[in-house]
């Protein structure tokens, strides 16, 4: 089949490996909150302890993040003394699901949201006395925050805070938009505490300059969960948290590149509206649309704290690097899809909150997409394809919630997505694939039905590795893959010429060359191009530019074997690749990534431009074979 396109679509894709590599630290994959022992603590109040903040209300101008300073200290100082904040304020033994009866029974029932070890001040040890920032997010309850000495194994409770709160604690905050259904439709998705009784939720939201008389209203709906709905601990124990009440409006006709403007808000039974921030976003292309469409795609990113709190388990230490660099690069890219493992807060409720606060700045403003992470839906006899925990008792429910995609059924992580030149066939790696399933009908059906001769970009995703890796636990069991990933999905990759397939859950940056039943089926190292259409457009030039050249300019990126791709067009389109790899550093990764300058004869010019200074990859585009790109973390 011959698919070409008319004009030439500038198509930039990027893989972020995002997370630190798996031999980074030897913390790496344990939750830093669940290094505490909570059912340990002992309630020992010091009268010569003491730890206050300087001050009590927060939010005053309606911010719904704020910086606090701590003040702390006590006689007998330690190395081991570190400082808790828990929200609500309440945090002590009656607020359990079944209080204290028995001696014995843990004195706490619920771990802190963040904490910071009290010598970070300078001359703790020394004085007794010290100061540290937090930087504090509307979660809809107080916080309030401890004093503890023994350590975070053997904690002992020895000064408590005066409550503090923000001054609207149930405002609407944190939107998070994504593609609807359909191409002219975007959802937004928020977090409140206003129940559906308190308060009307609604968008609303027009084209950027069509005046105030030509803005609609959309009511929003309304979901929650309870602990009830968790599968396991800690997420039905120290790790619940309430998560407030979940809001998604759909913003309907949407003409196509156009910008529109938006506010999300609630309105309270005396009729005044409680308003959260302003943002606009640009609508998606409609699909087969020739213009240039940006595409951002990486998984495992996970969640960092900007106060250092947390930071001794050095969990994702990179995760801000990431969020920044995209934040900073905002406008040259148009959609994100973070393919699993969101914040992988395995079990701590609270951490949904500070995920979705950190990708606020991008997930406000551009189409954020999920796919469905071990890390999200693990858990043993909960109907997912691993009996494993990785989820923390969450199996799934958090990220159902919190997030909207365009799934026909909320509890089946798979949908497809058309974008402009793209279809985007978004997979769940955690739920049965084979041949046969329900999930696989869906991944046939997605692959089927697009109209390659407008949408030439056929796109598979997922979280585990369902193609190849050399990653060392796939090559001890000498699969090279999940068990049974890639044996049925293969035959409609190749049935149907999947051009790229994106992979997550390995923390490091593999490429393949395009493979069918482990048979390499090209001998160059990167192509765009099938044999038939090789030749076909061969005949066109006699001689063929390199339009992707890699840069020395940043010492932290080494090249791959090859120090020039030599790209084609496929599709009659002029793609945009840049192969690098990262070496990894503990803190901090660099990469230069190419981007499209247009405007220019002849094949396509770069610039070089620092944007991911995180993690292990950063590439995109081959065709016929599915390419395999894995982000880092298991």
């Amino acid at each position: 089949m011959e698919r070409r396109v008319a004009g030439t679509v500038a198509v930039a894709l990027v893989l972020l490996a995002a997370a630190a590599a798996a031999t980074a630290s030897p913390a790496e994959g344990f939750q830093p909150l669940s290094k505490i022992a909570v059912h340990r603590t002992t309630i020992e109040m010091q009268p010569s302890a003491s730890v206050r903040a300087k001050t009590l209300l927060l939010g005053e101008q309606g911010e719904d993040t704020e910086w606090v300073t701590v003040k702390y200290g006590w006689t007998k100082p330690s190395a081991d003394d570190w400082i808790a904040v828990f929200s609500p304020a309440d945090f002590n033994s009656g607020t359990c699901p079944n209080p204290r009866r028995y001696p014995g029974e843990p004195l706490l029932c619920t771990a802190p949201i963040k904490y910071q070890y009290a010598n970070y001040s300078a001359n703790y040890i020394y004085w007794g006395k010290g100061s540290i920032r937090f930087r504090l997010i509307n979660q809809r309850y107080d916080f309030a925050f401890a004093l503890f000495t023994g350590s975070l194994e053997n904690p002992k409770l020895i000064a408590v805070s005066k409550p503090i709160s923000f001054k609207d604690p149930k405002a609407p905050v944190f939107p998070r938009l994504a593609q609807g259904k359909s191409h002219d439709e975007m959802a937004v998705t928020w977090t409140s505490g206003y129940d559906i009784s308190e308060a009307y939720p609604f968008v609303e939201w027009g084209a950027v300059g069509g005046g105030s008389g030509q803005l609609a209203r959309t009511p929003a709906g309304t979901l929650t969960f309870n602990r009830g709905s968790m599968c396991g601990e800690p997420a039905r124990t120290i790790g619940w948290r309430d998560p407030g009440f979940i809001h998604t409006a759909f913003m309907r006709d949407l003409w196509p590149n156009k910008e529109y403007y938006y506010k999300i808000g609630h309105e309270l039974q005396d009729g005044s509206i409680v308003w959260g921030k302003p943002y606009t976003f640009r609508a998606p292309p409609s699909p087969g649309q020739n213009s240039p469409q940006r595409v951002i795609v990486f998984g495992d990113m996970g969640k960092a704290e900007r106060d250092g709190s947390n930071e001794f388990a050095n969990y994702q230490p990179g995760s801000l690097n990431t969020t920044d660099t995209l934040v900073k690069d905002l406008d040259n890219y148009d959609i994100v899809f973070h393919i699993g493992d969101l914040p992988s807060a395995n079990g701590y409720i609270s951490q949904w909150d500070q995920f979705t606060a950190q990708v606020e700045p991008i997930s406000a403003k551009k189409p954020y997409m999920i796919a469905s992470g071990n890390h999200e839906r693990d858990w043993p006899n909960t109907g997912g394809f691993f009996n494993v925990k990785d989820s923390g008792g969450e199996c799934g429910v958090p990220a159902e919630t919190m997030y909207y995609y365009p799934a026909e059924n909320r509890a089946n992580f798979w949908y497809k997505v058309d974008y402009g030149m793209f279809r985007f066939c978004i997979a769940d790696s955690e739920h049965d694939w084979r041949e046969g399933t329900e999930q696989y009908k869906f991944i046939e059906q997605c692959l089927a039905t697009v109209d390659r001769k407008h949408q030439p970009w056929l796109i598979f995703a997922a979280h585990r590795v369902l193609g190849y890796s050399s990653n060392d636990w796939y090559a001890m069991e000498g699969s090279f893959e999940e068990p049974e990933g890639r044996e049925s999905l293969q035959k409609l990759w190749q049935k149907y010429r999947v051009d790229i397939a994106f992979f997550g859950h390995v923390h490091n940056y593999e490429r393949t060359c395009p493979v069918y039943q482990g048979q390499c089926m090209t001998n160059e190292k990167s192509s765009l191009l099938r044999d038939d259409e090789r030749h076909h457009l061969r005949g066109g030039r006699r001689r063929r530019q390199p339009p992707v050249e890699l840069h020395d300019g940043n010492p932290q990126v080494e090249h791959l074997p090859r120090p020039r791709l030599w790209v084609c067009e496929a599709h009659g389109v002029q793609p945009l690749v840049a192969l690098v790899r990262v070496q990894e550093e503990q803190r901090r990764q660099g990469v230069r990534l190419l981007h499209h300058r247009q405007g220019l004869p002849g094949c396509a010019q770069l610039r070089a431009r620092q944007l991911l200074p995180d993690h292990a990859c950063h590439l995109v585009i081959i065709n016929h074979c599915p390419l395999q790109l894995m982000s880092p973390i298991r």
